[in-house]
């Protein structure tokens, strides 16, 4: 599927990531998980790898770090807090049940409390404009809801976070990034085939 993207023209892959395609397995033999990036025939693995890959090569589009050396810095801050604390803790208890899913909701609740703390007072982490940390937290704007939902677990609450929760809504309700979100229902079925063989 061909597609433009603030300029930057793309074709989108699906991947059955219970059936691993050559190409991915090719394209990311370390992790061999998606996403990959693949620009003139070389792969790029990792999110936030490959977005910082595509700032620095179509710079004739909206930068996605800020040009600042100190607010890039606290946007890779902020980003990497995002995918290595909050990711996998959310992961984790979404997975699990009883006394582990817990313990894992009252770690996500405490990186939750941080991230609260950081956007009060502001439309996004880098002020008025969607950014790097943005992206970054895709997963945690939209992924983690659906997928908390469908397991009948509640995380993100306006009572505990609603600086996030504002957050959230001005990300996924973008026009820029709205277009590009997955289908709901469609990804609600995906999870549900993917939790029962996991069962």
């Amino acid at each position: 599927m061909g597609a433009e993207t603030e300029g930057v023209e793309y074709e989108f892959i699906q991947e059955d990531l219970s059936n691993k395609s050559p190409l991915l397995l090719e394209s990311n033999p370390v992790h061999k998980k998606v996403p990959v990036l693949i620009h003139n025939g070389k792969s790029i693995a990792e999110s936030l790898v490959i977005l910082e890959y595509i700032d620095k090569t179509w710079e004739n589009v909206p930068p996605i770090l800020p040009k600042c050396p100190y607010d890039r810095a606290v946007a890779r801050f902020w980003a990497r807090f995002l995918d290595e604390k909050c990711l996998p803790v959310i992961r984790t208890a979404c997975s699990v049940s009883g006394e582990e899913q817990a313990k894992a909701k009252e770690e996500v609740e405490e990186s939750l409390k941080i991230l609260d703390n950081e956007l009060k007072g502001k439309k996004f982490f880098g002020g008025d404009v969607i950014g790097f940390v943005e992206i970054a937290g895709n997963f945690l704007a939209f992924w983690s809801v659906v997928i908390a939902e469908l397991v009948g677990l509640e995380i993100i609450t306006k009572e505990k976070f609603p600086n996030v929760c504002r957050w959230k809504d001005e990300y996924v309700n973008s026009s820029s990034v709205k277009e590009h979100l997955p289908h709901r229902k469609k990804l609600v079925e995906s999870f549900r085939a993917h939790f029962q063989k996991i069962k």
